[in-house]
């Protein structure tokens, strides 16, 4: 059987691709260059990532780019490789500690260079570190009974909800207006009691008068985020009961 080819990103990520056998020795690295467009990605967000700018942060004319990376898609598929953290470390926890802080720790990164919410997820997982996730929260799922298929669906729920709530949380924090954003649960649930309608929003008017909201002075309230999260880890326990039986 033939083996399928690589696709060049993928090839790139994981160091498969074939050295050429002439010409000038390469005076740089992709990783230099990866690092040198995550620093730009954390100083001036993801605008600033063009191949000029990378260039000029390296030290190399434009064209000589493409020799190490064939676009900029390519290059932001291998910069959001690189700019994950290794995923929290499995040891004996049982899986539903382990996946809280999974969970936790992908929303935390996210939060911490919101330039990669930005990006999206518009390809499964094919990097070393990504996969490291995939891997580790399935493997945290291994005694539970669930097959394979469960599992990966598990994770990507779980990674989906992280997603999610960095990128609300960071959308919402955003104040490059001051005098026209919603800074905190309790300006934004004011906001919302001067604009609802009794009659046409009953029970949404009643859970702001009940406080129900909240009155944190941020957006990112941890009660709320556990409050979803054990929500997604009942289900996963209830999946597993029901196997066993």
């Amino acid at each position: 059987m033939t083996e399928r080819r690589l696709p060049p990103v993928v090839a790139r990520l994981w160091g498969r691709e074939a050295s050429p056998r002439y010409g000038p020795r390469p005076s740089l690295d992709l990783g230099t260059i990866v690092d040198a467009a995550i620093r730009i990605a954390d100083r001036d967000g993801l605008e600033g990532v063009k191949m000029s700018s990378v260039a000029a942060e390296v030290g190399m004319a434009t064209m000589s780019l493409y020799r190490y990376v064939g676009s900029k898609d390519q290059l932001l598929i291998v910069m959001a490789d690189a700019a994950s953290p290794e995923p929290p470390a499995l040891h004996d926890r049982g899986w539903r500690t382990y996946l809280a802080d999974w969970t936790r720790a992908n929303r935390d990164f996210l939060l911490s260079r919101p330039w990669l919410l930005a990006l999206g997820q518009h390809t499964p997982p094919a990097g070393p570190r990504s996969l490291r996730w995939l891997d580790r929260a399935i493997a945290a799922l291994a005694d539970t009974g669930l097959g394979y298929g469960e599992r990966l669906h598990i994770a990507a729920t779980l990674s989906g909800y992280a997603i999610r709530q960095a990128a609300l949380a960071h959308a919402l924090n955003r104040t490059t207006d001051a005098t026209d954003s919603m800074v905190g649960l309790a300006e934004y649930a004011d906001v919302l009691g001067q604009v609802l309608d009794p009659d046409g929003y009953p029970e949404l008017t009643a859970a702001v008068r009940a406080n129900a909201f909240g009155v944190s002075e941020e957006w990112v309230d941890d009660a709320d985020f556990t409050f979803g999260l054990d929500l997604l880890l009942d289900g996963i326990q209830a999946l597993i009961a029901r196997g066993s039986r």
